[in-house]
Parts: C-alpha cells; structure tokens; sequence
C-alpha cells in the first residue's frame, strides 16, 4: 500500500436522516437455515484470475447446477492494484474488479440464480485500503454519496503508526480503539462509528438489490465485534452469512452468540482434523476429534471445509496432505452434517467423483442437522454413519480393504482411492454412479439397487422417458451402461414387480468443441524508453487455462517473440495457442526480460488478439495493456507461394509477395514469413 503523506481533503456531505426507509424494511436474518441440505463452492483459490472470471464460472452453471446451491466468489469490488483477489477493497459500489466488470457479474449471478444456484460475497469490511494514509473514496449509489473519513479509523490502527502519521498532518482518527485483531498495512476501520455502520449496510443492500447477491462470507471477523455482523445481516435480510473466525470452537461459538445465531462459521476444526488423519496416517484420529459440528446447539451454523484459500499449501517442499488424500478428505466432508464447502481446486481436479458424492449425499438426504456415529475406526481407516432424512449414509476413509465389508444393511455405491460409501438398504432407491454433467469421451456407469429386496432390479432409459415395471430396460444391480453421445439416463427402483422410490435422472453432454489456434499480437512503440528495443524480441510469459499454455522455455521470462509482423501501419509480436475447450484460455505476462519491465497481468485470453503496451503504469509499477480492434483476422501461416493472384491488405493485386507481410490469397489472410 501507498504511505505517502497527501493533502487530506474532507469532503463534506449529507447522511440522510431517512436513508433506510429508502432502503426499505428487510425481512429477518436467520444466520443459516435449520435443516439445510445445501453444498457450497468455494469458487476461486490464491491467484485464480483464469478459473474465476465471471465469463468462466458462467459457463459452468449448468455443469454445478443440481450439485452446489451456493457458490462463493472472491470480493468483486475493484481494487487499486490491477490484480488482486479483493481482499484490499478500496471500492464497494464500482464492481468492475480482476475477475471481470459489474455487468459480467450480474449475468453469473442471475445465470445462477436461473438453475437454483445463489451466489456468496465474499464481504471484507474489517479493513480498507486507502490513497495515502487516509483517503477513502467517495461513490454514490442510489442517489447517496458514501465516503468514509479519518475518524472512521481505530485509534491504535497498525500499532499506533496511523495517529502518528495523523499527528504529522494533522488528521483526526476515532476516539475508539479497535474491537479485535488488527490488519497492517491498511486502515482498520471502527464499526462504532455511526457512518462507518451506514455505509456497510448501504454497501450490503448494494450487493443483495442491485447485483443480486444471497449472502455473505465475512472475512477476518476476528478484527470488530460479532454483534455488528448481525446488525449488518439483519439490515440486509439475508438468510446465509459465515464468519471466518479462524481459532478454536469456544472462540468460535463466543462469536456465533454475538451475532445474536445471525451468522454462521467456519469449521476449522474440521479442517484440522481431516488434516491431522492424513498427515499422520491415523485415520482413527477422526473418532477422537471435536469438530463444530460435534456441538449439537452448533452444527446448524458449522459451515465445514477441508481446504481453502489460505490454508492450502502453496510453497515449499513437503508433500500437501490434502493433495495426496483429496478425495478421501472430501468423502468424509461430504459425508457429514454441516454445510460442506468444496473447494475450487479439489472440484476441479475431480469433478466427476466429487459431483458422485454429493449426488450420494443427497440421496441420503444428509442435512446440516443430520446426526452421526462411529462405525468402526483403526489406526488404518475410520468409518462413520450419518443418519439423513431418507437413509444412512456409511462413509469409510483410509484403507477400506483392511475394514472389509460392513454389515448386510448397506450396499456400496461409490469407491476410490481411500474411501467407500455405502447406503442402508432401507433407502429403496436406484443409484447411478456418474453424475450429470459434460464429457469428452464414452464411459460406463453402473446402476445400483439399493433395497432390501434381494431379487431388486433396475429399470432404465436413455430417451428421457419415465421408466417403470412396464417402460424401459430392466437389469440386475450392478450392471454397466455404455454412454456415448447426448442423453438423459433415468433409472427407478423395481422390486416386487413395482416401481419402488423416485425416478434417478442424470443428464449427459458431449462436448464438440474443436480444438482452435488463437494468435495474440503485442506492439510496445508506446510503452516507453525501457521497451524501446522491443522489436528485437518482447518475451511472452503465459499461464492458465487448460495448463497446456506454459512457455515453452519452462521458465521466467518466458518465449522470446521477435516483431516480425506488419498490420494497420504497426509491427507486431504475434505468438499463436490451441484452444481445447470452451472454457479454455491463456493468460499473460508480457517483458523484456526481467521483472523491471514487465506488463499488468491480462487473463483469460480466448480469442485472436491485438495488444498495446501503453506507457501508463498500475499500481505495482507495471505498464497497462490496452486491446485494439484490427481489420486482420482468420490468419493462417504459410509459406512464400508461387502463385500469382495475391492482393494487398489494400486491394492492390501483386504477382507474388517478395516482403514478410500479411496479403489476401484464395480469399483469406496470410501470413508471408
């Protein structure tokens, strides 16, 4: 953060003394429903400005629909710096941020809301960033300007470095110390402030009215009072809102109560648990542990995770327990009370048997109140069951093949790598192990009769309709199913003859996507004295995507690409990339070869694309990029041809190219090297 010593500047203004009968009178906030059988995503990870852009994250609603009912987002209000993940928030009302602009979110959210998906802000109001020292922006939303001031920060803000630096020119902070935890680098603000409250609940009903969020995850609750939380949440009317109140759970349930039960928590006691079974190949160790959810007055409000942002293992040389056990660690997430949160990374990674075990879950009817019991537990492997509104759901971790078969009540469903899971027999269902959603290649799933009946069998169809004891292929449990092209699978239960439980749908898509070249074209005639040799070679650093973008060197600072290309009176760079997906893109870097002179970032490039290094900098000190339309596009390299019906980009026909350039040839555009 800047700490430059500006000329602070109060500007006066208004509150006013009728602001929330404009804002109208919300319904009660209730925390976390009771009884929720919900599953979140957390939808973004440390530096995931390619797989959490709104645009993206669209594309994937229909593939989360059914599977997750509240999906995460990293804070969307804009920063000063030009890449960041929102949790220095400068801006509240202007939501043009690095994961795409105010309009792209709005559509995400509303894509979402359309197939029963609600979206989760990530709210950051322990802390504001600031230009100087102490200026707040001022922004207007709904007719109302918000600014915060000087004595809307805490008294001993960064250990009293703030009032000095106040002392020295002559700024007034609050009279108030902080509440909690304080945040260095950036101003701490004082929620007993009057206007600080005003414009937190202004900001909130900003981001339920007008962008349509649901709810909120608070960040570093830890810094003020978990009273002002429920105030904040009664004022917007939400039904979801976590704290993360990162300690133990009496800490952890101090906070709950002061927020009137008006919020709910993270489980980090869950994480660390599921972390500690791994690290020291105990599964048994889970038998032992006193998660939230452990809390029976609790579990309501125990929003469970195994991995997020700030806990997952980013550097060093020692294996990430989490990685190496991922899917056991979210079997046993998914398996209990609570309201699970996957994390991006692990979706992402396993999407297919993570989407199996929610499909599993909710077959049980597992629920955020649900109660669980021990099934048998080892050093080698643990078993739990958890009873839901339809059925139990048995979930063994770690070596399942020492525990070996349960009881004759359960039948297997799902397995993999150190997990199984098994439902009671009483639940009287069919269940369809690959779930909804898009493949690229033909694959078997098995249908399986869960039921007391041994002689049980399985009806299905491929065409959509319903299947019965009259309509449909019937076949014995355990059998595979081929699929290869579009269809909706549905299966039902037949025993005695009948149809027994509720018809099982799964939809399946097939991807057609053809693998495409983009080419990205770079100029930096204006970018300044320090790009001027760029001619001779600006280097590409390039990430993202499908994870086939890497440099071709393999390290920083990337491809060295010579100008080598002329259009609209310009040279350019031009490096060209294969698209394999829809969701597919490339991200980049652009330098001269040191970390001096380099670019902002540009992410989730997915098409063909003309790029000018501008001569203006960001807040890191790095040029801005700016995107320019062309008249040259559907470029295909070749090689000088023979030929004699060649054209200028201008219309002139020539004999033949005797000059790299870019010509019309047969009808299309060519590159001549």
């Amino acid at each position: 953060m800047e700490v430059g010593k500006p000329k602070y500047v109060i500007m006066k203004r208004l509150f006013s003394t009728c602001l929330w009968l404009s804002l109208g009178v919300s319904a009660m906030a209730q925390g976390w429903p009771a009884n929720y059988n919900g599953v979140m995503l957390q939808g973004f990870f440390w530096d995931s400005f390619d797989e959490s852009q709104w645009t993206r994250l669209t594309k994937q609603a229909d593939d989360f629909s059914g599977y997750f009912d509240l999906v995460w987002v990293p804070q969307s209000g804009k920063c000063l710096n030009s890449s960041s993940m929102g949790y220095d928030p400068y801006y509240y009302f202007n939501q043009n941020s690095s994961f795409g602009t105010a309009d792209e979110l709005k559509t995400m959210i509303s894509t979402f809301k359309q197939k029963n998906i609600l979206t989760i802000a990530d709210v950051v109001i322990n802390h504001r960033n600031t230009t100087g020292w102490f200026t707040f922006p001022a922004e207007t939303w709904n007719r109302q300007t918000y600014q915060m001031l000087p004595t809307d920060i805490v008294a001993n803000d960064d250990n009293g470095a703030a009032k000095t630096e106040a002392d020295k020119e002559g700024v007034t902070l609050s009279a108030n110390n902080d509440e909690g935890e304080g945040w260095p680098g950036m101003r701490d603000l004082d929620h007993k402030s009057q206007n600080v409250q005003n414009i937190i609940k202004a900001y909130e009903n900003f981001l339920v009215n007008e962008m349509g969020y649901a709810g909120f995850r608070y960040d570093m609750v830890k810094g003020f009072s978990g009273s002002h939380v429920g105030d904040y949440n009664e004022a917007a009317g939400v039904n979801y809102s976590v704290g993360e109140y990162w300690d133990n759970n009496s800490k952890i349930k101090r906070w709950i109560d002061a927020t009137g039960k008006r919020s709910a928590a993270f489980d980090f006691q869950f994480h660390y648990a599921v972390t500690n079974a791994i690290n020291t190949s105990n599964w048994g160790s889970l038998s032992n542990a006193s998660p939230l959810i452990k809390e029976s007055n609790y579990k309501r409000y125990a929003v469970t995770f195994v991995e997020n942002h700030d806990l997952e293992q980013r550097t060093g040389t020692s294996p990430d327990p989490i990685k190496r056990d991922t899917l056991a660690a979210n079997a046993y997430l998914l398996a209990m009370p609570g309201t699970p949160c996957v994390f991006l990374k692990h979706y992402l990674a396993y999407p297919d048997e993570i989407k199996a075990m929610i499909d599993a879950r909710k077959a049980a009817g597992i629920t955020n109140q649900s109660n669980f019991g021990d099934f048998r537990t080892n050093t080698s492997y643990y078993g739990v069951i958890t009873t839901g509104t339809n059925a139990q759901l048995l979930a063994i971790v770690g070596n399942t093949a020492l525990m070996g078969e349960p009881s004759s009540s359960y039948t297997k469903i799902l397995s993999g790598y150190h997990y199984a899971y098994y439902l009671s027999k009483s639940a009287e269902t069919a269940f369809i192990d690959k779930p909804s959603g898009t493949y690229s290649k033909a694959f078997n799933t098995t249908l399986t009769a869960v039921s007391n009946n041994a002689d049980a069998k399985i009806a299905y169809t491929t065409d959509g309709t319903e299947p019965s004891a009259t309509n449909g292929t019937q076949v014995a449990s355990g059998t595979t199913v081929s699929i290869s092209s579009d269809c909706t699978l549905k299966a039902v239960l037949i025993a005695g003859g009948a149809a027994k439980g509720s018809v099982i749908t799964r939809h399946y898509i097939f991807s057609h996507f053809t693998p495409k070249p983009i080419y990205v074209y770079v100029n930096a005639d204006d970018a300044g004295s320090a790009w001027s040799n760029w001619k001779d070679g600006i280097y590409y650093w390039t990430w993202g995507g499908d994870g086939t973008h890497a440099p071709k060197s393999g390290k920083w600072p990337g491809d060295k690409v010579a100008a080598t290309e002329t259009a609209d009176n310009k040279q350019w760079a031009v490096q060209s990339y294969t698209l394999s997906s829809e969701a597919d893109a490339v991200s980049f870097v652009f330098n001269m070869g040191s970390s001096a002179t380099q670019t902002e970032n540009k992410t989730g490039v997915n098409k063909t694309t003309y790029l000018l290094i501008n001569n203006t900098t960001d807040d890191s000190g790095h040029n801005t990029i700016s995107t320019v339309a062309t008249g040259i596009k559907g470029i295909t390299n070749v090689e000088k041809s023979t030929d004699d019906k060649w054209y200028t980009l201008n219309g002139q026909r020539i004999e033949r190219p005797t000059q790299r350039g870019i010509y019309i040839h047969n009808g299309k555009k060519l590159i001549i090297h």
